[in-house]
């Protein structure tokens, strides 16, 4: 997770430098030259240093040119809004964002609260240029959220969204390829009332596939989280992106969904989501994974997981089945035993 210290180092009052200490440097200098180049954990980690880096790196501004620059859609005056509610501005919002969500302890001590609605940010990157980005709304009061399965569409079903990246359609393997190495997701979901926030993405895709009817290709995105045990012990959240072939050889994007599965398949209410969200918005853990590999290594378990469940439940169905059978015959043969013999 990204430790972002909300009280200043004990430390000396100034950082020693090869001339001097840093107090020397003039703090506009070290703002617009220096704080500016650094990325999010680099400048975590620089208010760490001492009391005097420390006022200059938690500057709302800052941390706000980090946010804006890594996720463009939160440029969205909704988003923009509730990120000013959180205790520290754009910091905390960073600390709750920055990938990836690590979740994979339930607990039955968690309390739910409701909450009127939550608020996705989504961002979508090639050759990481943004190509798409989104903020939904989603209201989770009423019993018809509650009830039916929980998804989220970004897009209409006939809304594409147009890019200019090349599709390759004599080179179908290569273009899949293409996709799997160059395509990355931010899918940011935030509770307002908690004034918390989490990225749900694996960053890099978990898996990639053309549809063997439409030959359009599916790019997958998920985070696996604990649920509450039973079918529900660990939870996928997947991320959807399905990419067609437009006039002109272009790529466009024209499906762009999230919804949860439990380990037998079945897709999840929006109350059953929500427990699970909100568990993991508050006690899960953030910290930057290997390379892009970590959340398809964790997906890739919690596949094999579902894979060694199945087969279980088919042995203890045939397992039934066989007493069941074996039963029936001992009833058929015992009752004309007892017709025939008396």
């Amino acid at each position: 997770m990204v430790a972002l210290s909300t009280t200043p180092p004990q430390q000396p009052s100034s950082t020693t430098t090869q001339d001097g200490t840093i107090s020397t440097l003039h703090p506009d200098i070290l703002q617009t030259h220096i704080l500016t180049l650094l990325d999010g954990p680099t400048l975590a980690a620089t208010a760490c240093a001492s009391s005097e880096l420390y006022a200059l790196s938690t500057e709302d501004k800052l941390w706000r040119n980090i946010c804006t620059s890594s996720w463009p859609s939160i440029n969205d005056p909704t988003v923009s809004s509730i990120i000013s509610t959180f205790s520290s501005g754009h910091r905390s919002f960073f600390s709750d964002s920055y990938p990836l969500l690590h979740h994979h302890h339930h607990s039955s001590s968690f309390l739910t609260t409701s909450t009127e609605y939550l608020v996705s940010a989504v961002d979508i990157y090639y050759k990481d240029v943004a190509i798409f980005s989104k903020v939904e709304k989603n209201e989770t009061l009423t019993d018809w959220f509650k009830c039916s399965p929980f998804r989220v569409d970004l897009l209409e079903p006939k809304e594409f969204v147009q890019t200019l990246i090349q599709y390759q359609t004599g080179e179908k393997d290569s273009f899949v390829k293409q996709l799997e190495e160059n395509m990355t997701l931010s899918w940011i979901l935030i509770d307002p009332k908690r004034r918390r926030a989490m990225n749900l993405s694996s960053g890099r895709p978990v898996s990639v596939q053309r549809h063997w009817l439409t030959g359009e290709v599916v790019v997958k995105f998920a985070t696996i989280m604990a649920g509450d045990g039973g079918e529900k012990e660990f939870v996928e959240c997947g991320v959807m992106v399905c990419c067609g072939e437009k006039e002109g050889g272009e790529m466009e994007v024209r499906e762009i969904s999230m919804g949860m599965e439990d380990m037998e398949g079945r897709n999840l209410t929006g109350r059953e989501s929500l427990v699970v969200l909100q568990e993991a918005m508050e006690r899960g853990e953030r910290r930057k994974g290997k390379c892009g590999t970590e959340g398809k290594g964790r997906y890739e378990e919690f596949v094999e997981r579902k894979r060694e469940r199945k087969e279980r439940k088919q042995k203890m169905e045939k397992v039934l089945d066989m007493v069941c059978i074996v039963t029936g015959i001992t009833i058929f043969v015992s009752s004309w035993s007892f017709i025939l013999f008396r």
